[in-house]
C-alpha cells in the first residue's frame, strides 16, 4: 500500500463524518456468475457415480464457496474530500494528481504495453474501462494507480474537483 509523506497515518477507511463523493463496487459481470455455476456443476459430474444427492450437494457447496470468494474479493472505489480508497489502498487527496479515463484499445494499452511496473493496480478483467490516477507524493515510488471502473468519467470528475478546506 502506498505511503504518504505526512506524519499522521492515513486511515484505512474515511471517517464516518466524511461524505462519499463517489463510490463504486467492482462487482463481477453476469458471465462470471455463469462460469461459477458451470464450475459448480462439475461437482455433479464428479460425485454422480457415488450418488446424485452427493453430486447436487457438492455443486451447491462449490457455488456457495465461489460466490462468497467473489463477493469478498470485490473491491470498492471510494472518493471523499479527504481521501481516495481503491481496493485495499488509501491515500490522502492532497497526493492525488491528474486522473484520466481510458476505453477500448487505450485501456488495453494502459493495462499492457504502457503499464509501469511500479503502478498500483486494482483491475478486473470483466471491466474494460480503466482510470489512471497520478500520485504526487514525493516519498512514494508509486507513479500512479490504475483501476477498473464502469463509470470512469464520473470517477475522474470526482477526483478533479477542488475542495474547500
Amino acid at each position: 500500500m502506498p505511503e504518504s509523506s505526512s506524519t499522521a497515518p492515513v486511515p484505512d477507511a474515511p471517517s464516518a463524518g466524511t461524505p462519499a463523493v463517489f463510490r463504486e463496487r467492482l462487482w463481477p459481470n453476469v458471465w462470471i456468475w455463469i462460469i461459477a455455476a458451470g464450475i459448480s456443476g462439475a461437482g455433479i459430474l464428479v460425485f454422480a457415480p457415488i450418488s446424485m444427492v452427493a453430486g447436487y450437494t457438492a455443486a451447491g457447496v462449490l457455488f456457495t464457496i465461489i460466490a462468497v470468494l467473489l463477493v469478498l474479493s470485490t473491491p470498492t472505489i471510494l472518493v471523499t474530500s479527504d481521501a481516495l480508497t481503491v481496493g485495499r489502498a488509501t491515500i490522502e487527496r492532497r497526493f492525488v494528481g491528474d486522473a484520466a479515463a481510458f476505453h477500448g484499445k487505450d485501456a488495453t494499452a494502459q493495462r499492457g504495453t504502457l503499464l509501469n511496473g511500479l503502478a498500483y493496480l486494482c483491475i478486473r478483467g470483466w471491466i474494460d474501462p480503466v482510470v489512471r490516477i497520478e500520485i504526487t507524493d514525493p516519498s512514494d515510488r508509486t507513479p500512479y494507480w490504475l483501476t477498473s471502473s464502469r463509470r470512469p468519467e464520473e470517477l475522474t470528475a470526482a477526483l478533479s474537483r477542488n475542495w474547500e478546506k
